[in-house]
């Protein structure tokens, strides 16, 4: 793993930006753009897994920086149920549904990798260190 210096760093933020990007041509191309409260939490649920881990990384320590990592897969969880909602309300394809779905699942392994990762780790974070 190279040097983390900013959250932009992160692949797990990466691929939490990616799926935000890919949920809004939905929006725009599909039925589920006139379904406003269904698009408005898909909206919510997606934003929150990029913020989180920015929000996590934020605070400079290890245990609050996995406490929002869980939030974050919390949130991913979360946007795949709504997909089975989008999916069943004939609002996205199959195919659609398939394509962000899979990401989800790909974004919920790596945070919970990352996770166990600081779990194992001695990295305690910026507001540990000795002066």
């Amino acid at each position: 793993m190279g040097k983390i210096e900013k959250f932009e760093d992160l692949e797990i933020w990466q691929l939490g930006r990616e799926i935000c990007q890919d949920l809004e041509v939905l929006f725009e191309s599909t039925h589920l753009g006139k379904r406003f409260s269904l698009l408005n939490q898909m909206d919510r649920s997606s934003g929150s897994i990029m913020d989180n881990i920015a929000e996590g990384f934020g605070r400079g320590g290890n245990l609050e920086f996995r406490n929002f990592l869980g939030f974050s897969r919390g949130s991913c969880s979360e946007l795949k149920s709504q997909l089975y909602r989008a999916k069943d309300k004939k609002l996205i394809t199959e195919a659609e549904f398939l394509q962000l779905a899979n990401k989800c699942e790909k974004e919920i392994a790596k945070i919970t990798a990352f996770i166990n990762f600081l779990n194992r780790s001695n990295l305690k974070g910026s507001k540990f260190k000795k002066a």
